[in-house]
């Protein structure tokens, strides 16, 4: 399988578009390359054949922000196993007009446009929001949304009770149309039927002859540690029912994640901003911070600047893919009071005494530096 992988050219060489193209590009790259190698332009062409499912395989890739994020990060490894016919159909979908009606089925087998067949349920897709904590620690979430099912009322043919769909008189009942371009012909979905191959004369009220009503449902997901803004969650079969028998759709969740009080995450890495006072940075201190996981010992060393960096190994994000966790960094920023007891400026001021004696390194290069601005 590696060996497979390892062999797979470049996506975005592939495409001959650049690793920041933007979408725009992307799709226009893509549409002649389709256009290009079309099976239907190249019969028997077994090399065009090759490159046709090349630039369709980079294209899932690249015009998926998940997968293309993935790719971008780990190539192909990131993404092996990610593809799947769902992913292909939006692609056909999308561009009805080059590949036609019935062309993904046959061309890369199964699916939901079969010409003239039961068609495979639409996905849907959702947002999911999470606490920041929730999406770091996991959690089972019961989640609401609508989907079309089959009207009861006239058992999803769409007909009034008493009558029937008829044949559609324009495609024959195939369900879909055949246009003459030039020298070539290109098949798209009939549009007085919508690919049904049939026609509802008499509507069904309840449904206005859709033969199907919208109901809302509740499904439970268990949502992994680690998950980030904007990952997808798939769930099979919750999507709309198929038509005779095909197979549902799945279900899209789209995480979102609320921000915290106290912590940020960069990548898998779980970042938080530490007050400290002045004497805790001069002198060193052992300190509590929160963590995902809880409240953890930290021991501010004597001498601490404000911006200084401590890492808590271990204590951040679990990865999703890779099954690691990354870091808590934390940052240090030591307060000034801004009011002073009697006693306490009394000891400052005595301290600011000597600081004359004890001047650091650094202060006495930048001293060094700035003699000359003052004499001048």
């Amino acid at each position: 399988m590696a060996t497979a992988v390892s062999n797979k050219r470049d996506c975005y060489e592939v495409l001959g578009v650049a690793k920041d193209a933007d979408e725009g590009t992307i799709k226009k790259a893509f549409r002649g390359l389709a256009m290009k190698y079309h099976p239907d332009k190249n019969p028997g062409n077994a090399e065009a054949e090759a490159k046709f499912k090349e630039c369709v395989e980079a294209y899932e890739i690249v015009s998926d922000p998940e997968k293309r994020a993935r790719y971008d990060q780990f190539g192909h490894a990131g993404v092996s196993g990610a593809g799947s016919q769902g992913g292909y159909e939006h692609i056909f979908e999308s561009f009805a007009d080059i590949f036609g009606g019935g062309f993904f089925e046959s061309f890369f087998g199964g699916g939901r446009g079969r010409r003239g067949g039961a068609r495979q349920g639409a996905s849907l897709r959702i947002d999911v929001t999470l606490d920041f904590l929730e999406a770091a620690r996991g959690v089972t979430k019961t989640v609401p949304y609508e989907r079309a099912e089959p009207c009861a009322e006239c058992t999803g043919s769409g007909a009034a009770k008493g009558s029937k769909p008829q044949t559609c008189d324009m495609c024959g009942g195939r369900g879909s149309v055949v246009q003459s371009t030039g020298f070539f012909q290109i098949q798209t979905g009939c549009p007085r039927c919508r690919g049904a191959g049939k026609v509802i004369k008499d509507p069904c009220k309840p449904c206005g002859g859709e033969g199907r009503i919208a109901k809302r449902r509740e499904v439970e997901i268990k949502i992994p540690a680690g998950v980030d803004e904007g990952m997808r969650l798939r769930v099979p079969g919750e999507g709309e029912p198929g038509e005779a028998g095909a197979p549902p759709g799945d279900l899209h969740c789209v995480i979102r994640v609320r921000p915290h009080e106290l912590f940020s995450r960069q990548e898998s890495h779980v970042l938080l901003e530490l007050p400290i006072t002045f004497s805790q940075a001069a002198l060193g201190a052992s300190v509590h911070v929160p963590t995902i996981d809880g409240k953890e010992e930290l021991k501010i060393r004597k001498g601490t600047q404000s911006g200084d960096l401590y890492t808590l190994r271990g204590k951040g994000m679990l990865d999703p893919h890779s099954g690691s966790r990354g870091d808590q960094v934390v940052r240090v920023v030591v307060e000034v009071p801004k009011k002073l007891t009697k006693k306490q400026e009394e000891l400052l001021r005595a301290y600011a005494e000597t600081e004359d004696a004890n001047v650091t390194p650094a202060r006495q290069s930048f001293l060094d530096k700035i003699k000359g601005y003052f004499e001048a």
